[in-house]
């Protein structure tokens, strides 16, 4: 499946991936059950993934057609977010874009870089069928990516729950888009794509998708403390909120 098809509240299945064999401390369960409760009206939120109105802007906007996206919401991106990375790639037209957590945003980016006159486009995601349907997704409609299938591993830098084993990487990144791992490894788990901020050019940009659950506005509290160099803003554009970054 892709995120073409419906989804369930909850991220997709992690049966055999290796977060779900990794041995969580009593600290790191104590956090996910703290905030699992907190994140319930998030997750309701998230069921709606935007107007008709506005999904039908944006696959005119791309040159896209009616049924390129025929279901967001739930764990996958809205149309806020996709908006925000359509409108960011046809305006800053970036060379090398590195995307965690492929789907719908996959779609987006690959047509918008297209429009913008082309790039580097790596997509990780941690389901190797996953990775591969979205292949054919972007095939379908005369585009492409880099699309890695890659395990998660233990967060580095000092950040809790589980991170994309993503090596190698470009040393100069234009435009990072976060949209993974899922919050049920850990809330802060996506804390650990700072790691990686010291790849992004100046004028560059990192997007945070569900920038406004509270994990993540943990986790932008950090990174503000962590990269001064940055200037963070909440944009609450679509119905979970996008953390924008850009580099000084």
């Amino acid at each position: 499946m892709t995120s073409r098809e419906t989804t369930g509240i909850l991220p997709r299945a992690q049966a055999g991936t290796e977060w779900a064999k990794h041995e969580r401390t009593i600290r790191e369960w104590a956090t996910l059950f703290a905030f699992g409760p907190i994140n319930t009206p998030w997750l309701l939120k998230s069921l709606y993934g935007g107007s008709q109105e506005r999904k039908r802007a944006l696959l005119e906007k791309l040159d896209l057609p009616a049924d390129a996206l025929p279901h967001l919401g739930s764990w996958k991106a809205d149309v806020g977010l996709l908006h925000l990375v359509a409108d960011h790639i046809l305006d800053r037209r970036p060379k090398v874009v590195v995307e965690f957590g492929a789907g719908a945003s996959t779609l987006i980016v690959a047509r918008a870089l297209q429009m913008a006159g082309g790039g580097t486009h790596i997509a990780f995601d941690q389901h190797k069928e996953f990775v591969e349907a979205t292949g054919d997704w972007l095939a379908e409609h005369g585009l492409s990516a880099d699309l890695r299938a890659v395990p998660l591993v233990p967060s580095p830098g000092g950040w809790p729950g589980m991170w994309y084993d993503h090596e190698p990487l470009p040393d100069a990144i234009d435009f990072m888009l976060i949209d993974g791992p899922p919050w049920t490894i850990h809330p802060f788990t996506r804390g650990a794509a700072a790691t990686l901020f010291g790849r992004i050019t100046p004028g560059g940009v990192v997007m945070l998708d569900d920038g406004a659950r509270p994990g993540e506005r943990v986790v932008a509290r950090r990174w503000r403390k962590l990269w001064p160099d940055f200037d963070f803003d909440l944009v609450k554009s679509g119905t979970k909120g996008t953390l924008i970054g850009r580099r000084r």
